[in-house]
C-alpha cells in the first residue's frame, strides 16, 4: 500500500460521521479567496484576519458532528441565496423581453444592429448592410431614418 492510499484511508476514518462540505462551505471558501486577494493587494492585515477567521468557520462547518445544526445553518443560507438570485433572473427576463438577451445580441451581431425607437426607447433589431432604411416602431409606430 502506497502513501496515497493510506493517507485516503486516513481521511476516510477522520471524516466518517462528520458534516462535510456543502453549499454554504463552497461559499465561504469563495469568499476566503476573494478577502485574501485583496487583502495581499492593499496589505490589509484586518482583511487577512477576516479571512482567516472565515477559513476556520468553513473547517469547523466541515469537520462538525451537529449535522442538524449545520444542515439548518445551509438551508438559511441557500433561501438568503436563493432570493438574491431569482431578483437577478428577474432582472435578466425583464430586460430580455425589452432588449433581447445578450448572448442572441452577441450571437447575431454580424447579421443585425439594434437601435433604440427615439419615442418609446423601444429596442428594434434590423439586418445589416442594407443601407439607409426607414424603421418603424411596432410598437408606437414612430418612423426614423437609420444606416445599417
Amino acid at each position: 500500500m502506497n502513501g496515497l492510499n493510506r493517507f485516503a484511508l486516513w481521511l476516510n476514518k477522520v471524516m466518517a460521521g462528520r458534516h462535510g462540505a456543502d453549499q454554504l462551505t463552497f461559499a465561504i471558501l469563495i469568499l476566503y479567496v476573494v478577502l485574501i486577494i485583496i487583502a495581499n493587494i492593499i496589505f490589509s492585515p484586518i482583511l487577512s484576519l477576516a479571512a482567516l477567521v472565515l477559513l476556520v468557520w468553513c473547517f469547523y462547518r466541515m469537520l462538525s458532528r451537529n449535522h442538524a445544526a449545520r444542515w439548518k445553518e445551509n438551508e438559511a443560507f441557500l433561501r438568503f441565496w436563493g432570493n438574491i438570485s431569482n431578483w437577478f433572473r428577474h432582472i435578466r427576463s425583464r430586460t430580455s423581453r425589452t432588449a433581447g438577451t445578450l448572448s442572441n445580441r452577441f450571437r447575431d451581431r454580424k447579421t443585425h444592429r439594434y437601435f433604440k425607437c427615439p419615442k418609446c426607447k423601444n429596442t428594434l433589431r434590423v439586418p445589416k448592410r442594407k443601407g439607409k432604411i426607414v424603421i418603424t416602431c411596432p410598437v408606437c409606430g414612430t418612423e426614423f431614418i437609420k444606416k445599417t
